[in-house]
């Protein structure tokens, strides 16, 4: 009997383990992202500047998509702690009611009297009356538990039905946003692109480097530059796409390559955005590079991006900051797939990688002077 008291006040004495922040509610949030995007593509197609909301939408869903997959896989986390600790205290709490059952099953007259007489049974009396609260706070927590477990539990279920309508309302962004930029006809102009002069410098460029200082020689009819100057932006941009930096400039990867430029993760058909207004110098397939699309955002300053699947615009065209320029290659995941990644936090669905390289005044400077990546995260 002493030793299930003594177990018994362990169990409810024991502190309370620290809450974490709730996964339930993060994944409930995503939900509710993902729901507001699917109203903003109902909405786009009568926007006023279509291309620009449809880019947004498919934005949102991607927001959305990526916390959907981060609160499903804190969820798995959480439900797999709670299970453990409830497993672990199991053989206490079976203890602890194992004496009360003890206790309940004597009979009332020896309830009570004490072997160390009336002073015996005071005492016992004041040990009861403090383990009394305990134990119903323990309770109390015990029942905050299950029902977090099964709030999980219950979410995680409900998952598969949210990823498909996302899923499915990401894919309908993206095709509407490419008609859109296909059909789109009133962005401005700099120049109208040779294409002769333009397949001549392919075939006689063998690098970035020699093509990138020829791209004036493909420009016809070209309008003097504004004078744009962006250099106030730099260390400030934002990505052109949402991921990972895998490799920094002047690093060497795994096949002994070392780049002037960045490699960014990013996920498959994530949208890839012009990070400030520019002109498109090029777009199109490029030595092994495969598609890529080289940004002008002031005189003497470039920005190439190679990598993409789908390339949008025309060379030539003056787009704004945050103007959709094309999308990364591979497939959307199955649903299946995605609620699998929900015990990975490395980042191995990010399949997709963007390849960004920055030139002034021709020659190659860290593009990490001019976006931020995050270096010490």
């Amino acid at each position: 009997m002493k030793l299930r008291v003594a177990l018994a006040l362990t169990l409810l004495c024991a502190p309370a383990t620290a809450q974490v922040s709730d996964p339930a509610a993060a994944a409930q949030q995503a939900a509710g992202q993902l729901e507001t995007a699917a109203l903003a593509l109902q909405e786009a197609d009568s926007a006023r500047d279509r291309v620009r909301a449809l880019t947004d939408t498919v934005r949102a869903y991607e927001a959305g998509l990526a916390a959907m997959r981060t609160g499903l896989r804190r969820a798995a986390t959480r439900e797999a702690q709670l299970t453990r600790q409830l497993e672990v205290r199991e053989a206490e709490i079976a203890e602890f009611l194992g004496a009360l059952q003890t206790i309940a099953a004597a009979p009332p007259p020896v309830l009570m009297l004490h072997p160390l007489g009336p002073l015996g049974s005071a005492r016992s009396g004041m040990l009861l009356s403090e383990v009394t609260p305990a134990m119903n706070r323990q309770a109390e927590q015990l029942r905050k538990d299950l029902d977090e477990v099964r709030t999980l539990r219950t979410l995680q279920e409900n998952a598969a039905g949210i990823l498909e309508d996302g899923l499915s309302g990401v894919q309908q962004a993206r095709a509407r946003l490419s008609k859109a930029m296909a059909d789109r006809t009133d962005l401005p102009r700099r120049f109208t692109e040779d294409p002769v002069k333009t397949a001549i410098l392919i075939s006689s460029s063998e690098t970035l480097d020699g093509f990138a200082s020829g791209l004036s020689d493909i420009a016809g009819d070209e309008v003097p530059d504004a004078g744009a100057d962006v250099s106030g932006l730099k260390g400030q941009l934002d990505l052109p796409v949402q991921g990972l930096v895998l490799h920094r400039a002047g690093e060497t990867d795994a096949a002994g390559v070392t780049r002037d430029g960045i490699i960014v993760a990013a996920r498959p058909r994530a949208l890839v955005v012009s990070p400030t207004s520019a002109t498109i110098r090029y777009r199109g397939p490029l030595l092994n590079l495969g598609n890529v699309v080289i940004l002008e955002p002031q005189a003497d300053t470039l920005f190439v991006l190679s990598g993409l699947d789908d390339v949008f615009g025309e060379a030539g065209q003056v787009i704004p900051a945050g103007a959709p320029v094309g999308l990364m290659g591979g497939s959307d995941p199955e649903v299946g797939a995605i609620l699998s990644l929900t015990g990975d936090g490395a980042g191995t669905d990010r399949s997709e990688t963007l390849y960004i390289e920055v030139r002034e005044g021709g020659d190659p400077v860290d593009p990490e002077t001019w976006f931020r990546t995050e270096k010490d995260g």
